[in-house]
């Protein structure tokens, strides 16, 4: 097999954090990927108002002129989800939707907050009965038992597939499929019974989770069902790499120069909290570019 490609700063998002590190970091010299859909921003379909010095833009302008000037200082972008990250002796292994691996001596994680609930009954009343967002961080607790993952994307995808290692039954449910060939040719090739052209309408149990309802009014008898729309969220990368979060274990903890607890990896914008407003996002992308351009240097 050939050997995985190495970058010295790869940032997770193409949001206006991201890209601001993208920017910073490049101008440093260093080999700069940028990975993330940038459709999936929550900036692309807002428009700005009060950002200073830009008027009447378009978050879709805002971000495809952020990429150009990234790109203009060399960085590199791959419109993919990460799937897994593991720590190496030298780095970091990132595993792509894609199949391909890449290696990183700093990583920048700017992926925004992730957590896409489905608004349906049941959904806030059985949170930690049966409910989860987090296939890393709960699947063992069905071990043996019958579970669903609701979501299309990569997250869904990857969680039902890691799921069929430790439940019995594993059901995906989604209105449609959105990942990369290689990792749709692993679903079609798995034991997982896919759902596609429906959504979930409801979440029943009595005193946990027992079934879902469909929008057709089909009914899946299940344990748990894991919630996981988009990319991977913030709980699965840092269930996995020992990030430390902050009091509320809702947001990644880092200090004046956008580092974690765990040397190379930095973070940026909505990820380490509120308020949710470009410009924070946009400083703390340019200071953990930064950063990283310097912690990748000393590896190099």
């Amino acid at each position: 097999m050939p050997e995985p490609r190495s970058f010295d700063v790869i940032i997770l998002g193409t949001g206006p954090a991201g890209l601001q590190a993208a920017i910073h970091a490049a101008r440093r010299k260093v080999s700069v990927l940028v990975l993330g859909k940038e459709a999936k921003s929550s900036l692309f379909s807002h428009h700005i108002e009060n950002f200073c010095c830009i008027f009447k833009l378009t978050g879709e302008e805002m971000i495809s002129a952020g990429r150009q000037q990234a790109a203009n200082f060399g960085a590199q972008f791959m419109d993919q989800d990460v799937l897994e990250i593991s720590s190496q002796d030298q780095g970091f292994e990132l595993r792509l939707e894609s199949g391909e691996t890449i290696e990183t001596h700093a990583l920048i994680i700017a992926t925004g907050t992730q957590r896409q609930g489905l608004g349906v009954p049941g959904e806030k009343d059985f949170l930690g009965k049966g409910v989860s967002y987090c296939v890393d961080c709960d699947g063992n607790f069905y071990r043996g038992q019958r579970v669903a993952v609701v979501g299309g994307e990569s997250a869904a995808v990857d969680g039902a597939l890691t799921l069929t290692q430790i439940a019995d039954k594993v059901h995906l449910i989604c209105h449609q499929l959105d990942v990369a060939d290689d990792l749709a040719a692993k679903l079609e090739a798995s034991a997982v019974q896919v759902f596609t052209g429906t959504q979930v309408k409801a979440i029943e149990g009595d005193q946990e989770v027992a079934s879902l309802v469909l929008d057709d009014d089909r009914r899946i008898e299940i344990s748990g069902v894991f919630i996981e729309q988009g990319a991977k969220g913030l709980m699965e990368l840092a269930t996995a790499l020992g990030i430390r979060l902050d009091d509320e274990m809702k947001y990644i903890a880092a200090d004046k120069q956008q580092a974690t607890n765990m040397p190379g990896i930095f973070a940026a914008g909505d990820i380490c909290g509120p308020p949710w407003q470009m410009a924070k996002a946009v400083g703390e992308g340019c200071v953990a570019g930064l950063s990283a351009a310097k912690y990748a240097k000393k590896r190099q």
